[in-house]
């Protein structure tokens, strides 16, 4: 679950990455909006929590470390896809270590890291 401010936003930007809604709820005494979203295909979700008036950013704090995704195509390709969205990454992938995958990272409105893992040849 991650806090965020623009439910607009939020939602365009993880929509850019391939995410769908599956559902809504109010909580915190109906002061709140978690949005369920998840990949095609994937059971696993990611909560976006919008908290009714909120307009200060969050503090992200030192446990948060980053979301990863495994890009489905090339990273080139898909780095191309997000910027057409607007979406541009920290810096030019690389690969960890010789002969790993290429990665980068990239960073919702908000501020959360997230990386993009391209998948290698099998």
């Amino acid at each position: 679950m991650v806090r965020v401010l623009d439910e607009d936003r939020s939602l365009a930007f993880y929509r850019a990455l391939g995410f769908e809604e599956r559902g809504r709820s109010r909580v915190g005494g109906d002061t709140a909006t978690v949005i369920f979203l998840a990949l095609p295909g994937d059971d696993n979700e990611l909560e976006l929590t919008v908290n009714d008036g909120r307009t200060e950013p969050y503090e992200l704090g030192e446990a948060y470390g980053h979301i990863a995704l495994r890009v489905s195509g090339r990273m080139e390709d898909e780095l191309a896809r997000l910027s057409a969205a607007g979406i541009e990454p920290e810096r030019a992938p690389y690969a960890p270590y010789p002969g790993g995958p290429q990665i980068c990272f990239i960073r919702d409105p908000d501020g959360y890291r997230i990386e993009l893992i391209e998948r290698r040849p099998e």
